[in-house]
């Protein structure tokens, strides 16, 4: 811990961790000793979360576990995958907080995910009674991705997944979601708001807090009330209505 390491993971013989670049090997045996083997490490979540191995988590009533790992029933279960979503980063919790807080309020119609990357918010909106959910990503490996998870937890006749950004269909939604960055989504906001349905609600993250008026700002001139916001670990996520 004291050089840096960004997770650890004890063994009976053996101790695993993941240590940052700038310190090298030397350094490691200089202080542990020597038996020292070094293997490149593999990032989650768009290089965002760095971790030896993925984990159950919980985030509100919403159970994630690795398939395979001992997990609580009716746990959302996940291929340890490259597309985002692994539910560790801080925007993936802040989401589906907020879309099981919007659900407390009454259960919507349905749910559009725009840039669902692994399926865990639409997923999990489904989990958490949702009838249908629409997924959407400009990335067919993760759609892929998307579609396995959703075959895995046994919903897979309630997820469409579709190729492409809102542009890429037609209607609206009564809730929105949009865990992507900042600068996409003030560049979409046009057309992602024109998917929300009246008094629909929309749940943006993938902000940056220092960029979260900016966000705010751009929607809100296009009709949609701020409800409120979070921060986390430096990261926004923002809930809001629409005035129509």
């Amino acid at each position: 811990m004291q050089l840096g390491a960004l997770d650890i993971e004890p063994g009976t013989d053996r101790l695993a961790a993941i240590i940052p670049d700038n310190v090298t090997p030397d350094a490691v045996s200089a202080a542990l000793g020597d038996g020292v083997t070094v293997s490149p490490a593999q990032p989650r979540d768009n290089g965002s979360v760095w971790l030896l191995g993925l984990s159950a988590i919980r985030i509100g009533s919403i159970s994630i576990a690795p398939q395979g790992t001992a997990a609580p029933p009716r746990a959302l279960r996940l291929t340890d995958s490259s597309a985002f979503g692994t539910g560790h980063h801080p925007t993936t919790a802040l989401c589906i907080e907020a879309i099981e807080a919007t659900l407390a309020g009454g259960l919507p119609e349905n749910i559009l995910d725009v840039g669902t990357g692994s399926g865990v918010l639409a997923l999990s909106a489904l989990m958490l009674g949702l009838p249908r959910a629409v997924g959407l990503d400009i990335d067919a490996k993760a759609l892929e991705v998307a579609a396995e998870h959703a075959r895995l937890n046994n919903l897979a006749d309630r997820l469409r997944l579709v190729l492409g950004g809102p542009d890429a269909v037609e209607g609206i939604w009564s809730l929105v979601v949009a865990n992507i960055l900042a600068a996409p989504l003030m560049e979409m906001a046009p057309i992602l708001v024109r998917r929300v349905g009246s008094r629909g609600r929309l749940i943006l993250s993938g902000i940056p807090w220092s960029l979260e008026s900016e966000v705010r700002l751009t929607y809100e001139r296009l009709g949609m009330r701020h409800v409120r916001s979070e921060i986390r670990a430096g990261w926004t996520v923002l809930l809001l209505q629409a005035s129509w």
